[in-house]
């Protein structure tokens, strides 16, 4: 055998040698679980989480190697126009997250990646229908809502099971909950109409107050001014019954100077503004003073 002859046959011999590896041999990650396939039947499992990742060996071309994710996985659900417990129409747009748990049944139930997509698409849609369905708008947004995804969780986590998706479901959430273009104009006057009659009972409230609020401050000022006026009065009665009393008793200890006083009071008051015109006698009693001094009334 030349030497040409033999170089062919070792490189010939290599790339089998190659080939026979490669189609041997085969890497699983720790993040993924690995079905072995033979002839379209699964036939053992290599678990990462179980000291399967590394290195492992299949038959080759008799077994296939299929890989599967074992992480937390999202998948994002197309928009679902529902209706509500008030007959209103809703378009809502949701998330899943979830984990292949079991890879022999989930390969055997679904076979692929995007056929799962497909399945759990329409088992999160089918159920948001069925527990939105019964719910206003109102707890959608924002009353009820945290309870109605777990209701929803827990009814598409039954549905794989029953399934034998070979799935858990770890979180279903609603990104958001919007009104369909058509309706959104109509929906929105609503609204608006609903916002203006509450201000108005709101300000027809707020009025109401005040008039009640005005009414009781001028019916405190109304009593605080009667009794002031009142207890005016009564001092002033008293001031006036005390004067009195002091006059008639300084009277009746000197009467001459009494009516003395009284005259000039008299004078004071008739004279005193300087443009007063009296017509009077000149004998009158009114200027008896102006005649003999304070010794005028005494008698002769």
């Amino acid at each position: 055998m030349s030497a040409n002859t033999r170089l062919i046959a070792y490189g010939a011999l290599a790339l089998v040698v190659v080939w026979l590896l490669a189609n041997t041999l085969f890497v699983v990650e720790q993040r993924q679980e690995a079905i072995v396939v033979r002839l379209g039947d699964p036939v053992r499992v290599i678990h990462a989480g179980q000291d399967g990742a590394g290195l492992n060996v299949k038959i080759p071309l008799m077994e296939d190697v299929i890989r599967l994710d074992r992480r937390n996985q999202a998948m994002e659900a197309d928009q679902e126009e529902i209706v509500d417990g008030n007959q209103e129409r809703l378009v809502v747009d949701a998330f899943l997250r979830y984990r292949i748990s079991d890879p022999l049944q989930y390969y055997r139930t679904l076979r692929d990646e995007h056929t799962a997509q497909d399945r759990l698409e329409r088992l999160v849609n089918s159920s948001l229908r069925q527990v939105l369905g019964s719910s206003t708008t109102a707890d959608i947004i924002s009353g009820r809502r945290d309870q109605l995804m777990q209701q929803s969780k827990l009814d598409v986590e039954r549905r794989a099971k029953e399934s034998r998706l070979g799935i858990p479901v770890i979180d279903l959430r609603i990104k958001s909950v919007d009104l369909p273009a058509a309706n959104q104009a109509s929906v929105y006057r609503r609204m608006q109409t609903q916002r203006q009659q509450i201000a108005a009972q709101t300000r027809a409230q707020g009025e109401q107050q005040k008039r009640e609020i005005i009414a009781g401050a001028d019916k405190e000022v109304a009593i605080t001014l009667a009794t002031a006026q009142e207890q005016g009065e009564t001092t002033r009665g008293l001031g006036d019954a005390q004067r009195t009393r002091i006059f008639a008793e300084a009277f009746g200890k000197d009467p001459s100077f009494a009516a003395f006083y009284r005259s000039m009071q008299a004078y004071e008051a008739g004279l005193g503004q300087g443009d007063t015109t009296l017509v009077l006698s000149p004998d009158s009693a009114f200027f008896k003073y102006f005649e003999h001094g304070p010794n005028g009334g005494a008698k002769r």
